[in-house]
């Protein structure tokens, strides 16, 4: 139980149907979509969409997304992958040949694959859903239009990396030429124009006609070989998540292109610690995960990629696999930092996910990976472009060597907990490289030190990403110098790490939800 001598958030509880997301908007939508009869899956589209608009630079409709689907009156769960592919004249020779060694960021046609979230949630709406795409869509076309005030922490992104956008896409996500400030209103027509021709023709509004051609014109215009016939063969597609058990609890993951393996193999090295004989908050907890992140990267660098191009999943799986790293940790030193394989780490994402009455839930997250994605918008309807091609290597033979059709890494997971069978949590951890670790912590956090998914949330986070240790102002100053006694380079970082949401079905059958203070957002039930 929290302390109320303290700031500090209360966990949500409802009865009916719960949303939580990293926006107040966003959750408000969705509980309204559940309460005018819509599920889940409706819910959780009409939410993320709208989460473009509120957090452009987090995701947008010219990114990707996954989910993970849990239906009404089962405990099975299902895996839709909305990754899009590269284009099919992308080669990796090509760009080795003319001199590159990393796929470039932003302002160049090389990291943008093709989008694939929207065709997800055509299919999430049509398999899954009730409504229909005209109501769920229908909350962001008014807002886009309307205009949505800047919350502090969107505001803070959008100063932070306005640098990110070039061309076109200043003139769409900037007010005269500078970031809005929290309480301004942003305003998207064009948006508002493609989400309306998606509720009217489906996925074709978006992959096909006017919308694609924008999208083909303004990618040519710039160097890159994507095509009308590339839009209009993305296709999300279902599969069966990959899963591992810590303590008796079941975590659920997405499998490749996405890292959720790397989840399961953290906790199998953490398994062979006594955790919970340790200060949660205290140097020998951070310096064990920290230990336990760069050999599970490592792994997850040499093996995870386009599902097509996956050999070694099995073995990443496997407990023996996390007993084997874990006998490679030092307690009273800190390993080398691997090399990063990618020119940049990824920074952040939106995540949601939503519980309906029937007690089906989706885990979704959504992402245009770097902030403001490649800071490339077609010309017309200012569609921000991901660049998630980024995530590719460009190491001949590597499974996730740039090509074209294929998927690359993704960073982003989303995760839902079983135990026993039963479905107990949908949950998700936004910061780009730290999800995999988030995912472990959140559930070491409730697993060693019984606290509830808030207080998982709330807890101080440390990360160690090829080379610096962030650590957050809430760890004590002690604690930042034995880390450092041990070898790890030490860094404040600028903002809190990630965020997270969760909604824990208890036994009585009542929502439970926690919402990360890091970021904007809220858990709403009804």
């Amino acid at each position: 139980m929290r302390d109320f001598h303290h700031p500090g958030r209360s966990a949500v509880y409802s009865d009916n149907g719960m949303c939580a997301t990293s926006h107040p908007l966003a959750a408000k939508v969705a509980i309204d979509i559940l309460q005018a009869g819509g599920n889940a899956a409706d819910a959780a589209i009409a939410g993320a969409v709208l989460l473009g608009l509120c957090e452009p630079a987090m995701t947008g409709i010219g990114g990707d997304c996954f989910a993970l689907i849990k239906p009404a009156g089962s405990e099975d769960i299902v895996a839709l992958n909305g990754s899009g592919r590269a284009p099919a004249a992308l080669s990796g020779a090509a760009l080795r040949a003319a001199g590159l060694t990393h796929i470039p960021l932003f302002g160049r046609p090389e990291p943008i694959t093709l989008p694939g979230a929207i065709d997800a949630f055509c299919k999430l709406s049509e398999d899954h859903g009730r409504l229909g795409l005209e109501a769920v869509l229908a909350p962001t076309i008014h807002y886009a239009e309307a205009g949505v005030p800047v919350a502090p922490r969107a505001a803070f992104d959008w100063a932070d990396y306005q640098g990110n956008l070039s061309g076109r896409a200043r003139d769409f996500y900037l007010l005269d030429g500078e970031p809005p400030r929290a309480g301004q209103r942003f305003r998207h027509s064009g948006q508002a124009e493609v989400l309306r021709r998606v509720a009217r023709e489906g996925r074709a509004g978006f992959y096909e006609g006017e919308v694609a051609e924008d999208m083909v014109a303004s990618l040519r215009a710039i160097g890159g070989v994507h095509t009308m016939e590339d839009f209009a063969n993305v296709r999300a597609d279902y599969s069966t998540p990959v899963s591992g058990t810590y303590k008796g609890v079941e975590l659920v993951e997405h499998p490749p292109n996405g890292q959720g393996a790397t989840a399961i193999l953290l906790n199998n090295i953490l398994a062979e610690f006594d955790i919970a004989s340790m200060d949660p908050w205290g140097t020998l907890r951070a310096h064990i995960e920290a230990e336990a992140t760069k050999l599970a990267y490592s792994t997850r660098d040499r093996i995870i990629a386009d599902a097509d191009h996956v050999t070694g999943l099995k073995e990443m799986l496997d407990p023996a696999t996390g007993k084997a790293l874990a006998a490679q940790i030092d307690p009273t030193r800190a390993m080398p930092c691997p090399p990063h394989p990618t020119e940049s780490p990824h920074k952040e994402t939106v995540y949601l996910t939503v519980v309906d009455r029937d007690r089906m839930a989706v885990s979704l997250i959504y992402s245009i990976f770097k902030d403001f994605g490649s800071g490339v918008a077609s010309d017309k309807f200012g569609i921000l472009f991901h660049n998630r091609g980024a995530g590719f290597r460009l190491d001949a033979g590597h499974p996730n060597e740039a090509d074209g059709g294929k998927r690359p890494l993704h960073t982003i997971i989303p995760a839902m907990l079983r135990v026993n069978g039963k479905v107990t949590m949908p949950f998700g951890v936004m910061g780009g490289q730290y999800q995999a670790t988030g995912h472990a912590r959140i559930i070491s956090n409730m697993v060693d030190f019984g606290l509830d998914p808030q207080a998982a949330i709330d807890g101080p986070r440390c990360f160690t990403e090829y080379g610096p240790m962030k650590v957050e102002k809430g760890y004590s100053e002690q604690v930042r110098q034995e880390l450092r006694d041990l070898g790890h380079n030490v860094v404040i970082p600028s903002i809190g790490i990630g965020g997270a949401q969760a909604i824990r079905i208890l036994d009585n059958g009542v929502l439970e939800g926690g919402s990360d203070p890091r970021k904007d957002g809220c858990a709403l039930g009804y």
